[in-house]
């Protein structure tokens, strides 16, 4: 899916919280310009519409700074909400343009069952549910799916066994455990075995 999103140069002298009275939101871009930085503003409800498909430092946007002018591609990297109104206050964006590769944080999610806990009484221990990985911007996994449905108790996964795409490191231990099928008695305690 591709994800656009169009700002505006924020203009001076003007107060964020007069800017969400507007039905804008302040946000900020880095990277475009070596270290410099722009101030942006946002339609806050686009904003609330991208942020439906995205996920902060995993999606690749392809922003357009109208006034600038300005437009390439950036993740986003930090999304400030009001603390009980659910409201948005503020978005970072990070430039990737200029970047042959990058680090970030991906989901893993399990796909199937596995057979150590649908007949064999197991419970499954997923010990890391995302991971870290470098690679270039046109390359980032949305997700990293691991298929389970061959899982026995005493079955594990580790880093080095993930599927993932070509040209994407993982930046931890390839030894790491990621998940197992626990014993029926093996004491652990899962989601699985407390929503039994």
């Amino acid at each position: 899916m591709e994800l656009k999103l169009e700002c505006q140069k924020r203009p001076e002298n003007i107060k964020p919280n007069a800017l969400r009275r507007s039905g804008k939101i302040p946000a900020v871009l880095y990277g475009h310009s070596g270290t410099d930085s722009v101030e942006l503003t946002v339609d806050a409800k686009a904003a609330e519409l991208l942020l439906r498909d995205v996920s902060v430092n995993n999606s690749l946007i392809d922003l357009s700074v109208t006034d600038l002018p300005w437009n390439g591609k950036a993740l986003l990297r930090e999304v400030q909400s009001h603390p009980w109104k659910s409201k948005l206050y503020h978005l970072s964006f990070f430039s990737v343009g200029t970047h042959a590769s990058l680090d970030l944080e991906v989901p893993i999610h399990t796909v199937g069952e596995a057979p150590g806990v649908k007949t064999g009484g197991g419970a499954l221990d997923q010990v890391i549910t995302s991971l870290r990985i470098r690679c270039a911007p046109n390359a980032i996994p949305e997700v990293i799916e691991v298929d389970i449905s061959n899982l026995e108790v005493g079955g594990a996964i580790h880093v080095n066994e993930l599927p993932l795409p070509e040209g994407v490191t993982p930046l931890v231990e390839k030894d790491q455990l990621v998940l197992s099928i626990l014993g029926g008695s093996g004491g652990g305690s899962s989601s699985e075995e407390e929503s039994a």
